[in-house]
């Protein structure tokens, strides 16, 4: 689905505002959003996923409008916006495949082992499919989290510095899935990054702070 950012404003408790560019995602397209740190990269990546009440402007995704919705804001959080965080979040009582099972069941998605095996296998991680949480590497477990978004087969697709514990050949691997699987999907996918190595690869990019 299309997205569709215009005249965001947002002032945080200590009375600072930050004033954001208008753009636009169109589905299965990807962007960027750069800036230094304190410029509201993550605040407006958290107000698109509606993790932050909306103070101003308008949010846009396909028909739906983000300032118009009235009450929960749970389906359009679980079921239409699937967020990459900088941590993994992931369950440490469950083991990989488990955790990804359960992303299915609460995305209200038919259950689909086949599916889990074949993107473990993309992201070679084919073999730590029992394994805990505790028993994976800081990269291991941002891959999974990964993972466990694009299971839920979202229509918006919002990144949060997803490559920053992974090196070269992994950063390679997972900017190349998160594109491949935008498209697939027609998925609009926003990235928030400080990482050079994804300015190569999403040629469109959106500045902040200026």
């Amino acid at each position: 689905m299309d997205l569709h950012v215009q005249d965001i404003s947002y002032q945080y408790p200590d009375g600072k505002q930050i004033d954001f560019p208008n753009f636009s995602c169109p589905a299965g397209e990807q962007r960027l959003l750069l800036g230094q740190s304190g410029c509201g990269k993550t605040t407006l990546l958290h107000l698109i996923a509606g993790l932050r009440k909306l103070q101003k402007g308008s949010i846009r995704l396909g028909d739906l409008a983000l300032e118009n919705m009235k009450g929960s804001l749970d389906e359009y959080r679980g079921q239409k916006v699937g967020v990459v965080f900088q941590q993994a979040h992931l369950i440490r009582s469950l083991n990989v495949e488990e955790n990804l099972l359960a992303a299915q069941h609460f995305a209200q998605i038919k259950e689909d082992k086949n599916a889990i095996i074949q993107l473990l296998d993309r992201l070679n991680l084919a073999d730590k499919r029992k394994a805990k949480p505790q028993q994976l590497s800081q990269g291991e477990q941002q891959r999974i989290a990964i993972a466990r978004v694009l299971l839920r087969r979202p229509q918006l697709i919002l990144a949060d510095e997803p490559t920053a514990s992974l090196d070269d050949k992994n950063a390679q691997e997972v900017a190349q899935l998160l594109r491949e699987q935008s498209e697939a999907l027609k998925a609009s996918l926003l990235i928030v990054t400080h990482d050079a190595r994804l300015k190569k690869l999403f040629p469109q990019q959106i500045l902040l702070g200026q």
